[in-house]
């Protein structure tokens, strides 16, 4: 018996990258800093304790079984938040530090990369997939 892969509704993740994207774009206005812990702690309960508090909540209001929706790759979300995490720990410190370029231009990644995966294109995705194509031919190649 095959186990199918596990997998998210595309809600709950589109869901998410709009918490990180509006919560980027608030510390932009407001020039608070613990905004990022918003996204980023919800992002490590996600990875370490399966419980992201973001999607748990959004789920609530899915009019559909979750499986009736289109669904996202867990592996490869877990991925994309494995880079999210980085961007937005990077971008808090950067702010508490006072290191405002890096501050910007992590938070600005992570900004760019949640909207653009609203508008489709996954930035993650294809750095995984760059990845991997790398794995293989390392591998054909010995």
């Amino acid at each position: 018996m095959t186990k199918s892969p596990a997998s998210i509704p595309r809600p709950l993740v589109r869901t998410n990258q709009w918490f990180i994207f509006l919560s980027v774009t608030a510390t932009w206005l407001t020039g608070q800093a613990w905004i990022l812990l918003l996204p980023l702690i919800a992002g490590l309960l996600g990875m370490f304790f399966n419980f992201n508090p973001v999607m748990r909540f959004a789920a609530i209001f899915l009019k559909k079984k979750p499986s009736e929706y289109i669904p996202e790759d867990k592996d490869q979300q877990q991925f994309n938040q494995l880079i999210a995490i980085t961007l937005l720990a990077t971008g808090f410190i950067g702010y508490t530090l006072n290191w405002t370029v890096l501050a910007v231009a992590a938070t600005a990644m992570v900004a760019a990369a949640s909207f653009i995966a609203i508008l489709g294109f996954c930035v993650g995705c294809f750095i995984r997939f760059r990845w991997q194509q790398y794995r293989y031919q390392k591998t054909q190649n010995q």
